[in-house]
């Protein structure tokens, strides 16, 4: 058998809303349930398959908590549920049972991963924001974000579900204060 190595991918970095352009886009939405869905992946950090599973037994309003079962790599996990969004959250949610999918489409199932970035797109476009942006943005810009607020990187690891600090530890190239204040000698 011949061992052939693979190409390292390339590395890009990752796009990210500032905090303006993140309100701007939940504000710019009319629909509660798209509303409540860009804020909850931003505000809990998570990736587009977690929120579209997320149930409602799944957040706990008391710990203000989000359990997010098997996850990347089959692990659960638990993460912050942003209380900006507390009443809307429970107002939106009373009367549906706990099974139910926080964010379902309009006959129970689960909202699909294509209908999440099409109201992102929608909500870039009506806040008037022109960045080449996908759905898994708003993770990153909240990884950004705890990073910029001085939150402890391990935290942030626990947050989002890494398995390896380096994975994180991509995020800190953003948010390096000393890289922001190099000026060109030209």
């Amino acid at each position: 058998m011949i061992s052939i190595p693979r190409a390292k991918e390339g590395h890009f970095l990752p796009v990210i809303f500032n905090r303006e352009e993140i309100h701007c886009m939940i504000h710019a939405l009319s629909n509660q349930k798209h509303r409540l869905l860009l804020a909850t992946a931003y505000g809990a950090g998570l990736r587009v398959s977690e929120v579209l599973s997320l149930r409602i037994r799944d957040i706990d309003f008391v710990d203000g908590t989000i359990h997010i079962k098997q996850a990347k790599g089959n692990r659960d996990r638990l993460t912050v549920f942003p209380y900006a969004v507390f009443d809307e959250m429970q107002k939106y949610l009373a009367g549906k049972t706990a099974d139910s999918f926080v964010f379902g489409s309009e006959r129970g199932g689960r909202l699909t991963a294509r209908t999440a970035q099409k109201i992102l797109q929608q909500a870039m476009g009506k806040a008037g924001i022109e960045k080449k942006a996908t759905f898994h943005s708003l993770r990153h810009s909240f990884a950004t974000h705890l990073l910029e607020n001085g939150t402890d990187i391990r935290y942030v690891q626990e947050l989002l579900g890494h398995a390896n600090i380096r994975t994180t530890q991509r995020y800190t190239q953003m948010t390096n204060p000393a890289l922001k204040n190099i000026k060109s000698p030209l």
